[in-house]
């Protein structure tokens, strides 16, 4: 679909064409869930997160001024549902992870061992455990392949400080996950 295409299928969709919105819908569901995913780390939080953006864009979809790509405008907002979604998540569990764990250390049981086991699941627990706006940053740009001008649009934030979350980011993976290399 071309960027004419597109934004002919925008108009139609402002002017209440439930069908154009559907096909908006089809078109970056996909993406839509794997920025969710990559944030909330969850399966059906991501479906949950990325159905919940496109709600949200259909809501508002007449506020979208078309002076950046409907893409960049709809990631955004699953950006922002997910990093939401993530933070109720952390409140809700707080106490019950701080339960488990000392459950776990009482017990003796390494519950990192298995990961520890396997360089990808490894390799997802570090990234899951940077900072929610280093993650978001390296996954966009290194993972999803967008550039630094559309992360900071998609974050908004200036590109500069894309770049310094991106430098941070990796740094932390790269020490996170020397004993990788070390093997």
């Amino acid at each position: 679909m071309t960027a004419a295409d597109e934004q002919h299928i925008i108009h139609r969709a402002k002017t209440g064409d439930n069908g154009a919105f559907r096909l908006l819908v089809s078109r970056h569901m996909k993406q839509a869930y794997n920025i969710a995913y990559s944030i909330v780390q969850n399966h059906q939080d991501a479906e949950e997160a990325a159905q919940d953006a496109f709600v949200r864009a259909f809501r508002f979809l007449e506020k979208f001024r078309e002076d950046s790509e409907f893409s960049t405008w709809l990631y955004r907002i699953v950006v922002n549902v997910s990093l939401n979604s993530v933070k109720k998540m952390k409140r809700r569990t707080s106490r019950e992870t701080d339960c488990s764990h000392a459950l776990a250390s009482a017990a003796g049981d390494d519950m990192h061992s298995q990961e520890n086991s396997d360089a990808m699941q490894h390799f997802e627990k570090v990234l899951h455990d940077l900072p929610t706006m280093q993650r978001a940053v390296v996954i966009l740009r290194h993972l999803d392949g967008l550039s630094t001008k559309q992360v900071s649009s998609i974050l908004q934030c200036s590109e500069g400080t894309v770049k310094t979350h991106l430098f941070r980011g990796l740094r932390n993976l790269r020490e996170r996950l020397e004993f990788i290399r070390q093997k």
